[in-house]
């Protein structure tokens, strides 16, 4: 990570600042940001950024290749499988961690990526808070692509309204307003324009879908999707009480669910290169390792990093039932670049692609930065830590 720019920011940091930061952040908004936002953002070297732009084009080319839904065909659950699945996902979300590779060079890799949305609108409204507290030059930006901030809506706004009207389009998500994300819910609903609506919002008549909006019936033409299956699976009779969404209605998905389940941990296997931990089904895997300690065992169909076991044993993948559903992969050691005032803090850095139909390809537009002192990188397993949380990453221009 950048020094000088390090050393600037933490020369100038007080708690008083970080404090009317926060309050600077929360004003205005519906209800308070409901998961911690870290202290200070990430300075990237151009070097580091380099690489990042390395390794995502070469997970995007495996993305893009013809048989990509071929290899991925077995990621989607039989009972989450969704109707009138598109061609391309219109999000791509690639986390890397920062880490030290055996010639000591800080590189960038590959620890989970997703065909899902992310918190598009909340990081812009979090580092322009960033750059007008602590004072950021203008000639760093959070940006990529050469966008500004007002490029990036622009694209945000292509990709997930399209060719219709923002009162067309419908963010949805199990309870949106009591998500942790609703934060990001409200501020992409001042950016672009669209509703939110609540799974339980969602009305069926003649195989369309509709919402209520001051007593009367609105048609939905496209769907920006913020459900996450998992977060329903522990209701088997949800869809007796709701719209059942896999069936075959006449509405768009920004992005369709079946993306979610293709481009995820399922991928990491088909995945080479320099930043990319060697990853297998376990399954596929025909001589154990003899050194576990050095990887870690993943379940495809879990989300938040639930049912990980970082400290392998050659028992714990004895007691695997299901191996097909699991990979093993090499574990990956954060190296603690982002210096605090009592110590180091591990970085995490998420590329984030937007994909408007009518494009060859995805533009990688903005990223989204969380800071660690943990053993897992994540909200929930930094509560009791201070410089950690959620954050974004500063570039030069």
């Amino acid at each position: 990570m950048d020094p000088s720019a390090r050393k600037a920011f933490n020369d100038n940091f007080t708690p008083e600042k970080y404090e009317g930061f926060l309050e600077s952040l929360n004003d205005g908004l519906k209800s308070p940001v409901s998961f911690r936002v870290a202290e200070t953002p990430v300075f990237l070297t151009d070097d580091f950024r380099d690489k990042l732009l390395a390794a995502g084009e070469g997970i995007i080319n495996v993305i893009l290749q013809p048989d990509f839904k071929q290899l991925t065909e077995r990621a989607i659950p039989e009972k989450w499988s969704v109707a009138n699945e598109n061609d391309h996902p219109h999000f791509i979300a690639l986390d890397f961690g920062v880490c030290r590779d055996e010639k000591g060079n800080i590189v960038p890799k590959l620890i989970e990526l997703q065909g899902f949305p992310s918190l598009y609108g909340f990081q812009v409204y979090m580092g322009d808070h960033y750059r007008d507290t602590f004072d950021i030059p203008e000639n760093w930006t959070i940006y990529f692509s050469d966008l500004e901030g007002e490029e990036y809506i622009d694209l945000l706004k292509k990709t997930i309204i399209g060719p219709y009207q923002p009162d067309e389009v419908v963010l949805m998500d199990v309870n949106a307003p009591e998500q942790k994300t609703a934060v990001d819910f409200y501020i992409t609903q001042n950016q672009i324009g669209i509703p939110i609506v609540s799974l339980s919002d969602l009305i069926e008549k003649d195989n369309k879908l509709f919402y209520e909006q001051n007593g009367a019936l609105k048609p939905i033409k496209r769907i920006y999707n913020r459900l996450i299956f998992d977060e329903i699976e522990s209701d088997p009779d949800i869809f007796n009480k709701v719209v059942d969404i896999r069936k075959a209605f006449d509405v768009e998905w920004i992005t369709h669910p079946n993306w979610f389940y293709r481009i995820s941990k399922f991928t990491m296997p088909f995945l080479k290169g320099d930043y990319i931990p060697k990853t297998q089904f376990l399954n596929q895997v025909k001589n154990i390792p003899a050194d576990l300690e050095n990887y870690v065992l993943k379940p495809l169909f879990s989300f938040a990093g639930q049912g990980v076991i970082i400290d392998v044993s050659s028992e714990d993948i004895k007691n695997i039932k299901d191996p097909e559903n699991w990979i093993l992969q090499q574990k990956v050691n954060y190296e603690p670049v982002v210096k605090a005032p009592d110590g180091g803090v591990k970085v995490e850095i998420r590329l984030l692609f937007l994909w408007p139909d009518g494009e060859s390809k995805p533009t990688l537009a903005i990223n989204l930065a969380r800071l660690s002192r943990g053993k897992m990188i994540g909200v929930r397993y930094n509560n009791d830590f201070d410089w950690v949380g959620s954050t974004v990453a500063f570039m030069r221009k």
